[in-house]
């Protein structure tokens, strides 16, 4: 906080003169050597890019066992610190802690891409995001505190399954009548992501790290928000395959029963109404995936059910006091019905007057956007 900022509270009578002068000698005793400490990053980054620069320029020189020998060390040493020295760590600081824990997994994660490079074999990337999660995704979330290692374990997640699906199936291939006991598997992998959200909604009151708990919460529920957004989008695409019970429609039951679960999980974990707000939320997301099939190739019933998606979004978030969530939504379906508006009428964009018409559309759409923003959402950010 600047000092020019807490002069111009006093001066406008925000503060008075007693809590100017202690928050002025609290900064001052908390201030941050900021350019000090740009000095000391620009001269660590100089070295390391210096030290890349050597490795690089003399890598074929190097032994490849050797080069893997120096590779693994670097995680042993970087493991046996955090296991040997995590309290001490967390107390000076937690960032610490975290930080080591990223690029700890960070270098287990390029040590498959180094081993196949020395060795020159390949393998679908699943596979080695697999291994790579059953090593490093319990000491993530063992260790993890905040958003860095949540989103870690749930990006390494999220990759590892779509990119087993798509090695599966392959993408573009058609889709054949009948329930395949095969692709409702691979239904259920691609949905799996959305079970960490009650389990770490359990985790975040029993835990010490309620904070990384909390981010892996919300990256699930975005993941189950953002599938069936995405589902939406597509069936008003005309994007699903034609037919009346085809694998993809068993597919999008069984993503849509996943998160329904999920929900039910995370309200049965979190008694609070922001628990409740967040299981309705992935739940409605569930319920929203075999709808979007019903709707596909229906213009209007598929943006429809995008909207009542977010709209529900919005609730829940007047409901749990979430500010950010609210206003987000607001913006989302703005901008879905501005697309629509386009989508409607395609053929009058090509005259003056359809230009026209749309952008007044588009300035009332955001004003009204914007009002219903400031109108509505809660005055104080709860805990999500």
């Amino acid at each position: 906080m600047s000092a020019r900022k807490i002069a111009a509270w006093h001066e406008a009578g925000l503060i008075d003169a007693a809590t100017r002068d202690r928050l002025l000698a609290h900064e001052a005793e908390h201030a941050r050597p900021l350019a000090l400490w740009a000095v000391f990053g620009i001269g660590a980054l100089a070295i390391g890019l210096g030290l890349v620069s050597v490795i690089a320029a003399n890598w074929e020189d190097i032994p490849g066992q050797l080069r893997l020998a120096v590779h693994l060390a670097l995680i042993v040493a970087a493991l046996a610190a955090l296991f040997l020295r995590e309290a001490r760590m967390a107390a000076a600081s937690p960032w610490a802690v975290e930080a080591l824990l990223f690029v700890s997994a960070a270098l287990g994660l390029t040590f498959f891409g180094h081993l196949g490079q020395v060795y020159q074999t390949s393998s679908p990337l699943w596979q080695p995001l697999a291994v790579w999660l059953a090593l490093f995704a319990p000491v993530l979330l063992l260790m993890g505190r905040s958003w860095p290692a949540a989103a870690a374990v749930m990006g390494g997640m999220i990759w590892c399954v779509w990119d087993y699906v798509g090695a599966s199936i392959g993408f573009g291939s058609v889709v054949r009548h009948g329930a395949d006991p095969a692709y409702l598997w691979l239904a259920f992998v691609s949905a799996a992501p959305v079970l960490s959200a009650p389990l770490a909604a359990a985790m975040r009151t029993r835990s010490t790290r309620s904070d990384f708990w909390r981010r892996l919460e919300q990256l699930a529920l975005a993941y189950a928000v953002g599938g069936a957004s995405f589902a939406c989008v597509l069936a008003s695409a005309g994007g699903f395959a034609d037919g009346e019970m085809t694998q993809e429609a068993s597919s999008m039951v069984l993503r849509g029963v996943v998160a329904v679960l999920a929900g039910v999980g995370v309200v049965l974990a979190r008694r609070g109404v922001s628990g409740q707000m967040a299981g309705a939320i992935i739940a409605g997301a569930g319920v929203a995936m075999p709808l979007a099939y019903g709707a596909d190739d229906l213009t209007i019933p598929a943006a429809a059910l995008f909207m009542m998606l977010w709209i529900g979004i919005a609730a829940a978030a007047l409901a749990a006091h979430w500010r950010g969530v609210f206003q987000l939504a607001v913006a989302v379906i703005a901008f879905r019905l501005i697309i629509l508006s386009f989508e409607l009428a395609g053929d009058l964009l090509a005259s003056g007057f359809g230009l026209i018409a749309s952008g007044v559309l588009i300035l009332g759409v955001a004003w009204a956007a914007v009002r219903v923003s400031k109108r509505f959402a809660p005055d104080v950010e709860g805990e999500a």
